[in-house]
């Protein structure tokens, strides 16, 4: 191949891999892959807690979630059949599948997940019992940017 078509696949090739490289990051970094969000979900899910990124859980997990609704973590979250279906749909179309979203943690809680463990084992444990955080499940108390789906740690302030 001559030096006039190698230069520029070999550039070519190298920014591919760097764009690459900047994706993997950023989604490991804490930036969840862009999903369109379901009105729906948000609508009934984050009138009580940040709405979860889909890609946190696997497909089991949120069906096992959307099953039991009415024993939802030691609350009654029920809905009606046909919000049930919509929803489930949306967090079945878009549950995790890469390596962080591919596990189903014990009791089907993000907060037991091996890699949420493993990001926030500097954070003391009665950080999580203060009335400003409340538990490990409260993520928009840390993590400002948790609404629009940004865990990176560079937008973390833990309140007092």
């Amino acid at each position: 191949m001559s030096r006039r078509v190698w230069f520029p696949l070999r550039a070519g090739l190298i920014a591919l891999g760097l764009s690459c490289i900047s994706w993997a990051a950023q989604a490991e970094g804490g930036h969840m892959p862009n999903v369109t969000p379901l009105p729906k979900y948000t609508q009934e899910c984050a009138a009580c807690h940040v709405a979860y990124p889909p890609g946190l859980l696997p497909a089991p997990s949120w069906q096992r979630i959307m099953g039991r609704l009415d024993k939802h973590y030691g609350t009654d979250a029920s809905l009606d059949a046909a919000s049930v279906q919509q929803i489930s749909g949306w967090l079945q179309a878009n549950a995790g599948t890469s390596r962080r979203g591919r596990e189903e943690p014990p009791q089907d809680r993000i907060t037991r997940s091996a890699w949420f463990v493993r990001e926030h084992d500097e954070v003391p444990a009665n950080v999580w019992k203060r009335a400003s955080i409340k538990s490990a499940a409260n993520c928009a108390a840390c993590h400002s940017g948790a609404a629009q789906g940004n865990y990176s740690e560079h937008g973390v302030r833990i309140p007092s």
